[in-house]
């Protein structure tokens, strides 16, 4: 999961054998070197949890931090700092990311959206329905949210490492679907995963919000000023009982997705100065080139490689820690969890996303993105099932019992390698049989 800048200069998705728009591939290059450094962040957590100085692990986590804000004065763990604050920066890309694909990406058009949309929704049901079978009525009920989420860096960082003989629009495809099922996410944390709500804060929020929406309305520019009132909706939120993260998402909705100005406008103006500028035409200049940009769009660009190199990360190193001892599973449903978790990450995305692509197309909904065969969206399916970053979030909020929680991590932890493998397998053989064709 992450940020998508605009990438649409025309109606159609990209075709295969053309290059992708060079915002797309920037972001497509990002999420893939993010998902390195994800990668390489969960195996220190890892490798520090089994350590012979694994308590120094959870000593760090487990620092005592205090919040405040005028009177108010919160204390909680480093680890819930990193959960709820440096994660509402992640949330409140995916705010922008879904914003921008709303309004200016493959999201727009119906006819493009139907297709990830559905296939996004079944790989959110059936993965639910897989876990809360296995789950009924025992321990770890609660934890059905957990294997419908998608990571889009190590999915798209696959992706584009099996990138020769897969055509560009399969990349435009899982990047929509992953959008979707951020969608679907953000909802499912929001009515399911937050507490009971305190409606005075949630009042204040909405205030603060509609701050910011009154703001944007009179073209206020001044970044100060939206960063103080980020931060009181944030705390807000924080207050509230919805889960604070949500507040990123919030904000994200609110930015400016459209540019103030067309291109043709810098364009001309870049011609009038070719001739020794006057330092008022520069500035001049400078502002118009800035408003033919989306504030979606630049906001993206600016966070989009703190979150894939810092932020995330950071929430692995916080959150993958889980100690391999014999007793991991021993727990009252620990075992239901980490199976269900599993099952539903591994067989519930790929069936899903699958079987609701197909279902979709078959009734007419949605028709396959050109040059992408069956064979294709079902390797998708599989990569789909590599839950990690959102579903370990997830994970940390069902569970108040700590056991649990490590079982849905192993689940997720296992389930995401296995998806791994089978989604990359499935499209090399589909890259193979094209090729040989």
């Amino acid at each position: 999961m992450a940020t998508a800048p605009d990438h649409t200069s025309g109606d159609a998705p990209p075709q295969p054998g053309r290059s992708l728009p060079r915002a797309l591939q920037r972001f497509l290059d990002t999420e893939s070197s993010g998902g390195v450094v994800l990668l390489a962040f969960t195996i220190v957590a890892l490798l520090w949890a089994n350590s012979p100085w694994k308590t120094s692990y959870a000593t760090l986590w487990e620092t005592e931090l205090t919040l405040s804000a005028g009177d108010l004065i919160r204390t909680t763990d480093l680890r819930h700092f990193v959960n709820e604050a440096l994660m509402a920066v992640f949330f409140f890309v995916v705010g922008l990311e879904i914003k921008q694909e709303l309004v200016a990406g493959q999201l727009r058009r119906w006819r493009t959206a139907a297709l990830p949309a559905i296939a996004a929704l079944g790989g959110m049901v059936v993965p639910a329905v897989i876990y809360a079978g296995i789950n009924l009525g025992g321990e770890g009920s609660r934890g059905w949210g957990i294997p419908m989420a998608t990571d889009i860096a190590f999915a798209l960082g696959l992706l584009a490492l099996l990138g020769r003989g897969l055509p560009g629009s399969l990349k435009v495809f899982l990047l929509s679907l992953a959008i979707a099922d951020d969608v679907g996410a953000i909802v499912i944390i929001a009515v399911f995963y937050s507490g009971g709500i305190h409606w005075p804060a949630i009042m204040a929020a909405a205030a603060l919000l509609a701050g910011v929406a009154g703001l944007r309305r009179l073209r206020v520019l001044w970044g100060p000023g939206y960063l103080v009132l980020g931060i009181g909706v944030w705390v807000a939120f924080y207050e509230s009982g919805v889960h604070a993260t949500l507040a990123g998402v919030a904000l994200g909705f609110l930015a400016p997705g459209r540019p103030l100005a067309p291109d043709v406008v810098a364009e001309e103006w870049s011609i009038d100065l070719a001739d020794e500028p006057s330092a008022g035409e520069l500035k001049t200049m400078t502002t118009l080139a800035r408003s033919t940009v989306s504030v979606t769009e630049r906001l993206q660009h600016t966070l989009h490689p703190v979150t894939s190199y810092l932020i995330v990360p950071v929430f692995a190193l916080a959150n993958a820690g889980v100690a391999f001892e014999a007793g991991s599973l021993r727990a009252p449903g620990a075992r239901s969890v980490a199976f269900g978790v599993a099952g539903g990450l591994v067989v519930g995305k790929l069936v899903g996303v699958s079987g609701a692509a197909w279902l979709a197309v078959r009734v007419g909904l949605g028709r396959l993105p050109e040059g992408v065969r069956w064979s294709h969206l079902v390797g998708v399916g599989g990569l789909a099932g590599i839950g990690y970053t959102v579903s370990l979030f997830i994970a940390d909020l069902a569970f108040d019992n700590q056991q649990l929680a490590n079982a849905a991590k192993l689940g997720i932890l296992a389930a995401s390698v296995t998806a791994a493998m089978v989604g990359a397998a499935i499209l090399r053989l589909s890259a193979r049989h094209a090729s040989s064709a």
